[in-house]
């Protein structure tokens, strides 16, 4: 092989790590990585999907897990950081938002964990009602960092106070996670665009 050939075929090595390092998903108009770094550690998009209200789109969901998943035991159940992000595809109040969340967990949670569930769920609602409306493109992430807990970050500029306080109640993340991936999720077909099956 010859410099020059050499040369290209290392180029090109490169230009396809490059592309597969920084492979996205495109869900509804929304890119998503395949993979992320989550304060050091790497996580895979295990799937991901649209939340339909009758025919209307709502929101386009991404599930991160330290490895692939497909089914809501060892989704709940592997150990290591995990990411839920949403971004919303139509207008809503946050506030209704927030009340279709605190419902979805009383209908998937078992009922031995609700009451340790009750002030996250509280502080939660408080959060997404400081909020107001999200708009189309607004974003939040729902974050498991073992040690530290729940970390719910709302991606709205300037229309949303921050609460990076972490939700300390270890059954909060998976309670939240049950929303989709729960016995009476949110969206069925989300439920299994998260766990990776195909449509």
């Amino acid at each position: 092989m010859t410099l020059v050939k050499q040369c290209l075929a290392g180029t090109m090595a490169l230009l396809l790590a490059f592309g597969a390092a920084a492979a996205t998903v495109d869900i509804a108009g929304v890119k998503m990585e395949d993979q992320i770094d989550l304060r050091g550690s790497k996580l895979v998009l295990n799937g991901a999907g649209v939340r339909y209200k009758a025919v209307f789109k709502v929101y386009a969901a991404g599930l991160y897990l330290p490895k692939k998943s497909d089914t809501p035991e060892e989704a709940l159940s592997v150990s290591g950081p995990k990411r839920i992000t949403i971004t919303m595809l139509r207008e809503i109040d946050s506030n209704e938002l927030g009340k279709l969340f605190t419902r979805s967990v009383q209908d998937n949670a078992p009922k031995s964990e609700m009451s340790r569930l009750v002030p996250g769920l509280i502080r939660m609602s408080e959060i997404f009602s400081n909020c107001k409306k999200l708009a189309a493109g607004d974003n939040f992430t729902i974050d498991w960092l073992p040690g530290t807990g729940t970390v719910l970050t709302v991606n709205t500029p300037n229309k949303c106070p921050q609460h990076n306080e972490p939700f300390k109640e270890p059954e909060f993340f998976n309670a939240l996670m049950r929303i989709w991936l729960g016995p009476v999720p949110a969206d069925w077909k989300l439920k299994d665009a998260l766990l990776g099956k195909p449509a």
